[in-house]
């Protein structure tokens, strides 16, 4: 193989390496990740995506994280994802397997695309907590202020704050010390939330071995489940995150949580190999 082809694409400014393995095999180590993941020596993403065969479904999705780990589940590379196997596949739905199980991708009106993230799980040990505690307001304080988070998994585990500004945030500094706290054992996605004048509701994102993120999907999920339970909103909110827009649901009948938002090719490319990997055509 003399390189790697690839699609850049993004969800909301969340963006995403996508390389399509399904016919060839690709072994993809935590370096390897990492430096495809770097914006200044390779291509540079959140994460790399890359889709495999599934034998319960329209394709496997694995997930890196820009720092090589690999994660189960990330709502906008699901709607990204879903997008290229809907023009592909030619159908209006799709399903994807993730290591967080099954998951779905529809189109939408107005050439969006709405993913269906499945029920959250919102046990302590679901999270995973290192203590029992109610997940619904948890016994923790950050030095900073950010207070008694909800905690909810949506593939990912997340911790949500519910602050006066949003925006007012150190996310950078705040960001890492309450994803590595040894509450959570397997780390955390953490979101900061302020509800705007209109009910919206403005979400700042630390991501778990990404940083500072323009969206994420799954936070998103996790934040309409959040404020739903605190009583911000009737299971439906507008969630405005750096990148922009995303309208979501969690749906009564099923408990399955849905995101609805546009998704963006930015362009296509070949990884160069051997040698320094990240050359983009």
């Amino acid at each position: 193989m003399d390189g790697i082809p690839f699609i850049k694409m993004h969800g909301l400014g969340n963006d995403f390496v996508i390389v399509d393995s399904r016919t060839s095999p690709l072994g993809v180590t935590a370096p390897l990740a990492q430096a495809i993941a770097d914006r200044h020596t390779g291509v540079g993403c959140d994460q790399l995506i890359v889709l495999e065969p599934s034998a319960r479904a329209d394709s496997f999705m694995r997930i890196f994280n820009a720092d090589g780990s690999e994660v189960g589940a990330c709502g906008n590379a699901t709607r990204c994802v879903g997008a290229l196997l809907i023009a592909g596949l030619r159908r209006n739905r799709v399903a994807i397997e993730t290591r967080a199980g099954v998951l779905s991708a529809e189109s939408a009106a107005d050439g969006l695309i709405t993913a269906d993230l499945g029920p959250p799980r919102l046990g302590w040990q679901e999270i995973p907590l290192a203590r029992a505690m109610d997940t619904g307001r948890l016994d923790y304080r950050h030095p900073a202020g950010p207070a008694e988070p909800v905690a909810v998994n949506m593939g990912n585990p997340h911790a949500v704050f519910f602050v006066a500004d949003a925006e007012a945030v150190a996310v950078e500094t705040v960001g890492p010390d309450i994803e590595r706290d040894p509450l959570f054992p397997e780390r955390v996605n953490v979101s900061f939330v302020s509800q705007k004048a209109d009910g919206a509701l403005r979400v700042v994102v630390w991501e778990r071995g990404a940083g500072r993120t323009r969206a994420c999907g799954s936070a998103a999920c996790a934040v309409v489940v959040a404020a739903t339970l605190r009583g911000l909103v009737d299971r439906r909110a507008t969630v405005w995150m750096d990148g922009g827009r995303l309208e979501m649901a969690w749906r009564s009948a099923d408990d399955h949580v849905l995101m609805t938002g546009a998704v963006a090719v930015a362009f296509t490319g070949v990884i160069a190999l051997p040698g320094h990997v990240g050359a983009a055509a």
